[in-house]
């Protein structure tokens, strides 16, 4: 507020993540989730114009659940069997009446079909 009122804007970051850096630390439905800089594709890493991005936990290969046996699952993490809503080729699990936002691009699958089996 201050800083408006004297016109002084807030100088811009020149910091460039690196490779491994923490972008941001994600606590949802009991778990607690270290989001870091890095590559999906080994391509990237070697492509001198590509900066690391923040990298999000792979759910279909690693499942992980909350306290209540709910799946973690992101944003853009392609459809499963149990997906409600507009279908098309760009559908991601987000479009689904059973995500339910977290932070970032992490949320919970609310679908019982999806809910871990000791949990029911």
């Amino acid at each position: 507020m201050i800083r408006k009122l004297l016109g002084i804007e807030p100088q811009q970051s020149s910091y460039t993540p690196e490779e491994g850096d923490l972008f941001k630390r994600i606590e949802l439905g009991g778990k607690c989730f270290e989001i870091r800089y890095g590559f999906y594709e080994e391509c990237d890493r070697h492509t001198p114009l590509a900066e690391p991005v923040a990298i999000y936990p792979d759910f279909t290969k690693k499942p992980e659940y909350t306290n209540e046996g709910q799946p973690f699952v992101t944003e853009m993490q392609t459809l499963c069997s149990c997906f409600d809503g507009v279908r098309d080729q760009n559908s991601v699990c987000g479009d689904c009446i059973h995500y339910k936002k977290g932070d970032e691009l992490i949320g919970i699958c609310t679908c019982e079909e999806n809910k871990k089996a000791s949990s029911r």
